[in-house]
C-alpha cells in the first residue's frame, strides 16, 4: 500500500468554513481517493483570512513536519481570494506582489513535492469577481512558468447555479457542504489531479 501525505494549504476556502461536517473541499477529495492501494493521510493547512503573503511566510514550516521523505509526498495550493479583499479602500495585496508571492511558494515547493495549485473561487459579488479573475489569470500564468498543474475554479463557478445558491453573505464569502461538494468533484475530474 503506497503511504501518500497530502498537505492542503491555502485560506478559508481551504480551510471549509462554513461546512457543517467541517470536511470542506479537501476532506472530502482526500476520502474520494483514499482506497485499498493507496493510504492518504491528510492535512488541512488552511487558515481562516490569510493571503498568500501570510501562506509565504508558514508553509514551509507546516509541510516540512508532515511531510517525511520516506512517504509520497503531496502540495496542493489554493490562495488568492483574500488577497482581493478590499480594506480600507486598497486590496489586501496587490496583484504584483501576490505574483511574487506565488513564484517564491510555488518554486520552492515543487523541489521538494508533487505540486498543484487550485485557483481561487467565484463570489457572490461582480465587482469582486472582476479583482478575483484578474488574480485567478495571474496565478495560471505563474503556474504554467513553473511547470505546475493549475486548475482555475473561477469560470465554472462564476455561472454555476448550486455554487451561487451555497454561498452566504456575512462580513466575507463561505460555502456549505453542498458547494464544498461540487469544489471536490471538479478537482477530482480534472485531468491534473494526481489520483484519478
Amino acid at each position: 500500500m503506497e503511504d501518500i501525505r497530502i498537505c492542503y494549504i491555502g485560506d478559508t476556502f481551504v480551510n471549509g468554513v462554513g461546512d457543517p461536517y467541517f470536511l470542506g473541499w479537501s476532506g472530502r477529495l482526500s476520502a474520494m481517493n483514499h482506497n485499498k492501494n493507496q493510504k492518504i493521510t491528510h492535512y488541512n493547512l488552511g487558515v481562516v483570512m490569510d493571503t498568500s503573503s501570510d501562506i509565504l511566510e508558514r508553509w514551509e514550516r507546516e509541510t516540512e513536519v508532515r511531510l517525511p521523505k520516506s512517504s509520497i509526498n503531496c502540495a496542493v495550493f489554493s490562495f488568492g481570494l483574500n488577497d482581493t479583499i478590499i480594506i480600507n479602500g486598497r486590496v489586501r495585496v496587490s496583484l504584483v506582489e501576490s505574483m511574487k508571492n506565488s513564484r517564491l511558494i510555488l518554486g520552492r515547493a515543487k523541489v521538494k513535492y508533487n505540486v498543484v495549485m487550485i485557483g481561487p473561487p467565484a463570489v457572490n459579488d461582480n465587482r469582486h469577481n472582476a479583482r478575483i479573475k484578474t488574480y485567478d489569470e495571474a496565478y495560471a500564468t505563474v503556474c504554467n512558468m513553473l511547470g505546475i498543474n493549475y486548475l482555475s475554479l473561477f469560470d465554472r463557478l462564476v455561472d454555476d447555479v448550486v455554487w451561487r445558491e451555497e454561498l452566504f453573505l456575512d462580513r466575507y464569502f463561505y460555502s456549505t457542504a453542498k458547494g464544498y461538494e461540487l469544489l471536490a468533484n471538479y478537482i477530482y475530474n480534472w485531468n491534473g489531479w494526481w489520483f484519478v
